[in-house]
């Protein structure tokens, strides 16, 4: 069996993040380098896929951007190496954005994609988005006006048991290794058990996307929490979207 890949350590901050930049185009490269540096980020390049294998190994970074088209190693070959050794987030960067890259990307193991070009502030805020998301639980969302009753607690679903706090899932007693963005994704069904969450209200609460009618990354992302928890944990309403079963 496979060991499951290290559990993420995030930055204190989104400004204090590493970052890995893989792509190809030393123009683009350079170019998204200056930019998120400007934004309080530390980056680290590499120009190939084999390379930012290297790069990853040797310096950990706190988030992967991966282009698609690489040489050597392709960025959805990268992802599924890296995903092998690390629950980082992965921000996959597409020049195309047709769904094979898309979903190719996402099921590799990618937690959000951007299209190129894209502007700064529009890649910042989902680098922000993904290293949030990464750092902190869900609060239960049972209306609770006093912090101490929003505190997150164990949650327990038949052999599938939730902890907020400590974000880890355990299924049978065996602890799963989750990405951030799959946690989160959990967490927003464990939070309404029962109730049908639309696409797009995952999409906006899990990613801060704002409704644009392309919902592949959640239903990518649900797909990949089925395979985790079991597929019958999650239902499909269909023309709805999807909801936790008690």
């Amino acid at each position: 069996m496979t060991p499951a890949p290290p559990a993420f350590t995030p930055p204190g901050s989104p400004t204090e993040a590493h970052l890995l930049l893989v792509e190809d185009d030393e123009v683009i490269r350079n170019t998204v380098r200056m930019a998120l540096e400007r934004y309080g980020f530390t980056v680290s390049t590499a120009a190939d896929g084999l390379t930012g294998l290297e790069v990853f190994r040797e310096c950990r970074p706190d988030l992967l951007l991966l282009d698609v088209m690489l040489p050597e190693l392709d960025g959805i070959g990268l992802c599924r190496r890296i995903r092998e050794l690390s629950l980082a987030p992965i921000l996959m960067m597409s020049a195309r954005g047709d769904a094979l890259d898309v979903v190719s990307g996402l099921e590799a193991g990618a937690d959000d994609y951007v299209v190129k070009p894209c502007e700064s502030a529009v890649l910042v805020a989902r680098i922000r988005s993904l290293l949030r998301r990464a750092s902190l639980p869900s609060v239960p969302r049972n209306g609770a006006d006093d912090a101490s009753e929003a505190e997150p607690e164990v949650l327990v679903f038949g052999d599938l048991s939730i902890d907020p706090r400590g974000m880890e899932v355990r299924r049978g007693g065996e602890l799963l290794a989750l990405t951030p963005t799959e946690l989160r994704v959990l967490l927003e069904f464990a939070a309404s058990p029962g109730v049908v969450l639309e696409r797009r209200t995952l999409l906006s609460r899990v990613w801060d996307h704002a409704w644009q009618g392309d919902t592949r990354v959640v239903d990518l992302h649900v797909q990949r929490l089925r395979a985790k928890i079991g597929a019958a944990r999650i239902e499909t309403v269909r023309g709805f979207g999807y909801k936790l079963r008690r």
